[in-house]
């Protein structure tokens, strides 16, 4: 990798009175009495530094040719037991911190992608992105204790999302339950109670076959969530030389089913009259839509009989901001409607939480019978599948036009686009008094780019997180096309795996998985904030390591963005809690782990990093940090009013159901 390549364009730094820290601790010992201080040389030693560059071994790994065990000769493991399952299952990639040795080596040797990062808990954000970016299963590995606990936060994460991650993890010898002999032994499955689907300790060698099959009907049917398997290493390395030893040893088509539950004629005809009769009909198109790959359906018979659509979830994008029909900018409009059809939506919102009138007639479509009237009494409540649903309900439909309905929507989203930039001129204002980016100025700059520049606007992956810069990005990154758009803070508001999470959406991307197929090979993009960088900047190792090129967005305001309430709870003594070094140089970090650095301050800054980067990304596979430098005071109402707010829900920016 070249000097130039590597560095970027730099459009801070010494300039702007920033000097590098070496420089800088070099002065300071030069400055020093003798004696006082190590001088530079002894400070930093004279041993030559080799340039960063991927092992061979990386590449002639990636390359060797895959291998299935079988039952002949020394027989299998039930490592490989379980590994010829998961290929069996098409379990699509896997995403591990080295650990849980015998599972991990084992998957990856039957050919499943697999992919090896700097941490458990960022890789298990990973598995959650790929999952979300496709639809499809992925798994997330850790060795048993310490590896496993790493994972805590994002396989919570991932439950809130609905993301059907296979969690694995190793444990020590059953010999060693009760009497502490060596590290690491400990009960996991406590540990995710509440925060999983299914999960299992296995204590029986010979059962491994039977609870990989439990683990994967779960994956695979009903409402999709975690399942949770840990394999102790007597179970791991027993060998089975004869199929027989094993239990329920039979194939998926006999284990589970790929039946689904079809909506009765009845149900459906009073839907469809509901609809009919309706004026102002919503159709909340929830995560569901998206699991099942039930939007063309949706785009059928929204467009038939002329629905306003609303997409919600962890995922968005499986109906277009950009269609005439979407109400995901028009909360304002919804507060008129006089019909919700909820499909597929798993986290329901209690009454009043959305913009929708109170008491409006309603109808949920739900795969699971004793979730219906769930926080949200409803009028009709049909169990079935969503794709079989909305495909029946596309035939069923009447064409019919709702020019008046439509118009209002239309008008609706137009002011709240008026709105927002009439807000950013406010905010462009501060950014020039202070040269530094408002994170609402920031992010009007990356959609401008995205999706009104010469970029296919249903191209680029995005995800967001993040206190301040969330509330810049939800109110200005868009999902034109299924899967385009991940809200990393859905439901459940973790901090920090923002970076590691777009590793397994810019996998899947790379790869052309399900919904990406369209656009393989295309940069991703991150909008996350200086906080979320302690968790998962190393990663940008792991995105060098496999050439997954991602344009990581660092709003960098030196602070945790609620210091805020240190000031508001009159509690100066707890102030310096919420903050970090002033100019940090992330962009610099990012450099020393083989990416890109940029580091920007103004608008125009920013535009020119953003097509050097996204240059960068797509020709060469090159991935780049822009460290966007801000302040802490944005944050503060009183002194740049109006300040940042959560965006209305459901739609554009949603981050509850």
């Amino acid at each position: 990798m070249s000097n130039e390549c590597r560095m970027g364009k730099k459009t801070g730094g010494e300039k702007d009175g920033l000097p590098r820290r070496r420089a800088f601790l070099g002065g300071v010992a030069a400055a020093t009495a003798a004696g006082a201080l190590l001088n530079p040389k002894q400070l930093f030693g004279e041993t030559s530094i080799p340039s960063i560059r991927i092992p061979k071994a990386v590449t002639e790994s990636l390359a060797a040719p895959p291998r299935r065990a079988d039952f002949s000769g020394g027989g299998m493991t039930g490592a490989q037991v379980f590994a010829n399952l998961c290929k069996d299952e098409d379990l699509a990639a896997l995403f591990c911190a080295a650990g849980n040795y015998y599972i991990i080596n084992e998957i990856a040797q039957v050919g499943i992608p697999c992919y090896g990062g700097r941490t458990e808990g960022g890789m298990c954000a990973a598995a959650d992105g790929f999952t979300r970016a496709t639809g499809e299963v992925a798994a997330c590995s850790g060795t048993e204790g310490p590896g496993f606990t790493h994972m805590i936060m994002n396989i919570a994460t991932a439950h809130f999302s609905n993301s059907p991650v296979l969690v694995l993890a190793s444990n020590q010898s059953i010999q060693q339950e009760d009497n502490w002999k060596r590290i690491q032994f400990m009960y996991q499955q406590p540990t995710t109670e509440g925060i999983k689907k299914y999960g299992k300790r296995i204590t029986a060698p010979n059962r491994v076959y039977e609870y990989g099959a439990y683990a994967f009907r779960n994956l695979k049917s009903g409402v999709p969530d975690v399942v949770h398997l840990d394999f102790p290493i007597d179970v791991a390395t027993e060998r089975f030389q004869d199929p027989s030893k094993l239990g329920c040893f039979f194939s998926k088509e006999r284990y589970r089913s790929e039946s689904r539950a079809c909506p009765g004629s009845k149900e459906l005809q009073q839907a469809i009259d509901m609809i009919n009769k309706a004026e102002r009909p919503v159709l909340i198109a929830g995560h569901g839509i998206y699991v099942r790959k039930a939007w063309d359906a949706l785009m059928q018979a929204a467009e038939k009989h002329e629905m306003v659509v609303v997409g919600s979830g962890p995922v968005r994008g499986h109906f277009p901001d950009d269609h005439r029909l979407s109400g995901s900018m028009s909360n304002g409009a919804l507060m008129s409607a006089d019909l919700v059809v909820f499909v597929g939506q798993y986290q329901m919102p209690s009454a009043g939480e959305w913009t929708l009138p109170p008491g409006v007639k309603t109808i949920r479509v739900h795969p699971v019978q004793e979730d219906l009237g769930r926080n949200w009494p409803v009028d009709l409540g049909i169990v079935g599948d969503e794709k079989v649903f909305m495909e029946a309900l596309a035939n069923g439909l009447p064409p019919r036009k709702r020019d008046s309905w439509v118009d209002e929507v239309a008008a609706d989203r137009q002011k709240r686009e008026q709105a927002n930039l009439e807000l950013n001129e406010k905010f462009l204002k501060y950014s020039r008094d202070t040269n530094s980016l408002h994170p609402f100025v920031l992010c009007k700059e990356v959609h401008d780019f995205l999706y009104k520049g010469d970029i296919d606007p249903k191209q680029t992956v995005t995800g967001w997180g993040g206190n301040m810069i969330g509330f810049g990005s939800m109110r200005w990154l868009r999902a034109n096309r299924p899967g385009q758009e991940i809200p990393v803070v859905y439901q459940f508001g973790p901090m920090g795996p923002d970076l590691a999470m777009m590793l397994g959406a810019g996998v899947a991307v790379q790869r052309g998985v399900g919904p990406q197929a369209a656009y393989k090979g295309a940069p991703v993009v991150v909008v996350t904030g200086d906080a979320g960088m302690g968790f998962s900047l190393l990663e940008l190792d792991t995105f060098a390591k496999y050439k997954v090129p991602v344009i990581c967005i660092v709003y960098n305001n030196d602070a945790w963005g609620t210091f805020p309430f240190a000031l508001s709870m009159n509690t100066p003594r707890a102030l310096h809690m919420y903050l970090f070094q002033e100019s940090i140089r992330y962009d610099r970090m990012a450099e020393e782990l083989g990416a890109r650095g940029e580091y920007v301050r103004t608008p125009e800054e920013l535009r020119a990093a953003l097509r050097r980067s996204y240059d960068a990304a797509a020709k060469q596979n090159f991935s780049t940090l822009i460290n966007c430098q801000g302040i802490k005071e944005f944050n503060v109402d009183k002194l740049y009013p109006p300040g940042l707010s959560f965006a209305p829900e459901p739609g554009v920016g949603a981050v509850s159901h």
